[in-house]
């Protein structure tokens, strides 16, 4: 647990010291409850347990569902406000270049009148470059509660968009693969990218209409926090349109790639097929001249043995530039 006071008029923060073992949570509810009317508390907190965030959630007065979703996690973005506190759930999300994969997290961000609690769930900690950004704009600070759910939720977007520009560069280089004279089998790499990729819109798609009342003025928050709002809006909307592209490109390059994989199976069932028909004349000549009747014609000419074998020939010479006129071989 950590815990951080700003002072709205300033912006400065006081670092608190509540990572004790046994004494964190008293501390940093000893310490809310000496807050001052210009002052709120920033409290971050990763994967908590049940009893832990219950007696931080009774103090703050929050309602029990909303500990519960914060505790599970794996929860939809979503808006919910109970009385006076807003629950805010988000997914963080980032690309591990090693494996390809795109990994996900939660965060659930809480804001009352005089506080904002973020539960994070999953190895990415957005909270840590939101509070950074805190640190250098101090007007952001001096909004209160709201100015922390727009910092975490930016820095969160940002993400969005750089994992996204990551997700794209590999989509690249298959269609790169999809399409080059290689025959490769690159089924299960497109597949899997668009396991990722559908990873991906499920966890941004739901956020826009999250995302989309706070850009007005009609909320309870300071008029000057709309355009920033707006800003992260905008920056969401247009990494959501880009995975929705990305999306429907990749079942486009699935089907070019099965139908490129159908034209291999095509043109090698032609060969096999052109080769099948020039043996077939030298297997029809021998076997009949070798059902060894007595009385056929040729058996006593003296050339009817290279004559047979100059027929065979023939016949497969025309049928094989026959087949290579028509690309067949």
């Amino acid at each position: 647990m950590e815990c951080v006071i700003y002072q709205k008029r300033t912006g400065e923060c006081e670092q608190i010291d509540c990572r004790q073992e046994d004494a964190g949570c008293e501390v940093t509810m000893d310490r809310l409850a000496g807050l001052k009317t210009d002052e709120f508390a920033w409290i971050r907190m990763y994967e908590p347990d049940q009893k832990e965030l219950q007696r931080l959630g009774g103090y703050l007065k929050l309602h029990p569902l909303a500990i519960e979703d914060a505790v599970q996690a794996h929860q939809r973005p979503k808006q919910e406000r109970y009385g006076d506190v807003l629950a805010v759930a988000v997914k963080t999300l980032w690309f591990v270049e090693r494996t390809a994969d795109v990994e996900t997290g939660e965060v659930m961000i809480f804001l009352g009148p005089s506080f904002a609690l973020t539960v994070r769930h999953g190895a990415n900690d957005p909270t840590v470059e939101a509070a950074r950004r805190l640190a250098q704009q101090p007007d952001m600070a001096r909004l209160g509660p709201v100015g922390v759910l727009h910092a975490v939720t930016d820095v969160i977007v940002d993400a969005y968009a750089e994992a996204a520009a990551q997700v794209r560069t590999d989509l690249t280089e298959l269609e790169r693969c999809v399409f080059s004279p290689a025959r490769d089998d690159l089924t299960e790499q497109i597949y899997s990218l668009k396991r990722e990729v559908v990873e991906f819109r499920d966890a941004i798609q739901p956020l826009v209409p999250v995302i989309q009342p706070f850009t007005t003025a009609g909320n309870d928050w300071p008029r000057q926090v709309a355009p920033y709002f707006r800003d992260v809006a905008d920056h969401l909307t247009r990494t959501d349109t880009e995975v929705r592209a990305m999306d429907d490109l990749l079942a486009s390059v699935l089907d070019a790639h099965l139908a490129k994989v159908g034209t291999w199976q095509n043109d090698d069932m032609r060969r096999i097929s052109a080769w099948a028909a020039i043996f077939a004349i030298p297997t029809m000549v021998a076997g009949i001249y070798g059902m060894n009747f007595a009385h056929m014609p040729e058996l006593d000419w003296r050339y009817g043995y290279p004559c047979a074998l100059a027929v065979m020939a023939l016949g497969a010479g025309l049928l094989y530039r026959a087949f290579r006129r028509n690309g067949w071989l």
